[in-house]
């Protein structure tokens, strides 16, 4: 199947790279040329009206950018390139009030919106995403073999008991979450989830670490190894998870994190969660104090914000965005 990426970032080019991996055609652009024509076995394109003409109707196009500005003026770009039977995808982290803004605009010309919120990282070229995806139901059956292509696939997670006549692709890694903007929102809550998660285990490991404090009476100074405990609670512990085995990766290559300073950036997702659960009257105390430590870190640091940062920087390639001159290599997710 053939498509479009704009944005060849972080995630955008991996992306590329597996559907070329599974078969697929892609025409690629990115505002740095070079970028675009690195991409092996893609199709480079000029610009937006180059990759459009470069593309055989029905048409589809992934843009991959930070969510804002540039992923507004981008779609609202290729609203006026294609044609009626096409559609668009916004893969980034867009507010899921703006897709139902730009279905509906869309919509009126015919052009098909997906929202999909991907989640994967750096490592998703190698392990694949998982996909939540909105949109209207024909558009995304008609895109499966893409969805397929990224996703991670069934693995050897062991089937879930019950799961008898459901959706097949849940089980795959990806999921049809409902119309416009559902996508995005359950992956704002996934990153909302994901804040306290990390939160969690950036103050255990804190605690563990604190430990040899000479604020303690002398028999009760424990000098841990952090890496080994991490590396010990992923095999049959019940915190073991994919963030563990980050923190596992981190420390592993360097126990004190020192080439972290431990100021963690937030990008959207977890204030968007705390607002939805203020409109709905929910209690979600973890993820807001999460939220707000990620806040009080860009003042102060501890340990444990260097964890987070180290974390952010495993599954993302997250770089420490400081107020001093040396910010993220690259924004793009």
């Amino acid at each position: 199947m053939q498509i479009g990426i704009i944005g060849l970032g972080r995630m955008g080019v991996n992306i590329g790279r597996r559907l070329i991996s599974k078969g697929h055609a892609v025409v690629g652009y990115d505002r740095t040329p070079a970028v675009a024509a690195g991409l092996s076995g893609a199709t480079a394109a000029r610009d937006f009206k180059d990759l459009v003409a470069k593309l055989s109707p029905p048409r589809a196009v992934w843009v991959m950018l930070p969510a804002g500005q540039v992923t507004e003026d981008a779609i609202t770009a290729l609203g006026e390139l294609l044609s009626a039977g096409d559609t668009v995808i916004d893969g980034g982290n867009s507010f899921y009030k703006d897709d139902i803004r730009r279905a509906k605009s869309l919509k009126q010309k015919h052009i098909s919106y997906i929202d999909c919120g991907t989640s994967g990282g750096v490592w998703g070229l190698d392990r694949g995403y998982c996909m939540m995806i909105g949109g209207d139901k024909a558009a995304v059956d008609r895109l499966d073999p893409i969805f397929s292509a990224l996703a991670s696939g069934a693995g050897t997670i062991d089937k879930t008991p019950g799961r008898d006549g459901r959706d097949p692709r849940v089980t795959n890694g990806y999921m049809h979450a409902g119309p416009a903007g559902a996508g995005h929102f359950v992956k704002m809550v996934h990153n909302g989830i994901e804040y306290g998660l990390m939160q969690a285990y950036a103050e255990g490991f804190d605690i563990l670490k604190g430990r040899n404090s000479d604020k303690l009476p002398e028999e009760e100074r424990f000098d841990l190894d952090l890496a080994d405990i991490a590396e010990v609670w992923r095999r049959g512990s019940v915190v073991a998870s994919w963030l563990l085995d980050l923190t596992a990766i981190a420390l592993a290559k360097k126990p004190d994190l020192s080439e972290f300073e431990g100021r963690v950036d937030d990008s959207g997702e977890g204030r968007w969660t705390v607002n939805a659960a203020i409109d709905e009257a929910v209690a979600a105390p973890v993820i807001t104090a999460a939220l707000y430590t990620r806040f009080r870190s860009r003042i102060d640091h501890s340990f444990g914000e260097k964890l987070l940062s180290a974390m952010r920087n495993e599954f993302g390639g997250h770089v420490e965005s400081l107020a001093t001159a040396h910010k993220a290599k690259d924004g793009r997710k």
